[in-house]
């Protein structure tokens, strides 16, 4: 009886790893628990920083142009990872793009052509906090548009996307991904807190009372527009300096430049990774 149950043990344990060898069982609930001290965060945040400067000399010599989405659920730390992100780099090549609601003008135009004008020209880095992708996770949970405008918008995306690669943008699609629990803790903060309350929004107020909403939402946004043009990267932030620090190395590893120190821009991909079918079942997105 021992042997077999041995056996069964052994295969739980296969069921649970990928072909990295990575057990994802509780993957998640053991990335959202660990931590990192403030000393050491701000020596790696300072190292990466100058990564992040390497890199744009690089892409301004090269007349590149940088295109980084950064959606997640709310208080999953986009503010404070693009913060720290563009600190030190040139405002004149950085811009980052966070755009109000939609005027009754601009719903009477094609979805995207309010994004368009805001895309990176040469030498140009540029971070939209929250894009086009609201039309696949807020607008659809929160009512604020139709059942034909999401199903459109989700057929005409990977079209869109593949149409600006091809014409030489560098496009990086990132999920800040937390669990209920901490959002709501963050979310009671931000109430709380006087310096907080700029960012509180209708849409807070009601985040985790449409909890399973936006999960379902997220889940089809990832089946539907991860593509192999542009693939759609996960980043555990329930700890934000962990988060910040590896979304920034991602960003780093993915995008060439002279001078890279390698061993200093290698994400923990426990904490950021490509988005596959398997995250769905295996633990590694929050429910």
């Amino acid at each position: 009886m021992a042997k077999n149950k041995k056996g069964a043990k052994g295969a739980k344990h296969k069921a649970d790893v990928d072909g990295t060898g990575t057990a994802h069982g509780s993957a998640r609930d053991e990335t959202a628990t660990r931590s990192i001290g403030r000393e050491d965060y701000e020596a790696q945040l300072h190292m990466l920083q100058i990564e992040l400067v390497k890199l744009q000399r690089h892409f301004i010599k090269c007349n590149d142009r940088i295109l980084i989405l950064l959606e997640g659920r709310d208080g999953a730390g986009k503010d404070g990872s693009i913060k720290r992100l563009v600190e030190h780099l040139s405002p004149r090549e950085t811009r980052v793009v966070a755009l109000r609601k939609p005027s009754d003008r601009d719903r009477t135009a094609w979805y995207f052509q309010r994004y368009v004008p805001h895309l990176p020209v040469g030498e140009e880095l540029v971070v939209f906090n929250r894009s086009w992708y609201n039309r696949a996770g807020v607008e659809p949970v929160m009512g604020f548009c139709t059942a034909e405008e999401h199903e459109e918008f989700m057929n005409s995306v990977p079209k869109f996307e593949e149409m600006l690669v091809n014409s030489g943008i560098k496009l990086l699609k990132y999920y800040l991904d937390i669990g209920k629990k901490e959002q709501s803790r963050r979310l009671g903060e931000r109430r709380r807190d006087p310096l907080k309350q700029w960012k509180s929004s209708p849409v807070d107020a009601v985040a985790l009372k449409h909890w399973d909403g936006y999960t379902r939402a997220r889940d089809e946004m990832f089946m539907r527009t991860h593509t192999a043009a542009a693939p759609w990267s996960v980043v555990h932030a329930d700890n934000k300096r962990l988060a910040r620090l590896n979304l920034i190395r991602d960003i780093l590893s993915r995008l060439h430049y002279a001078g890279k120190k390698h061993k200093v821009i290698a994400p923990d991909r426990e904490i950021v990774f490509e988005f596959s079918q398997d995250c769905l079942d295996s633990g590694r997105l929050a429910r």
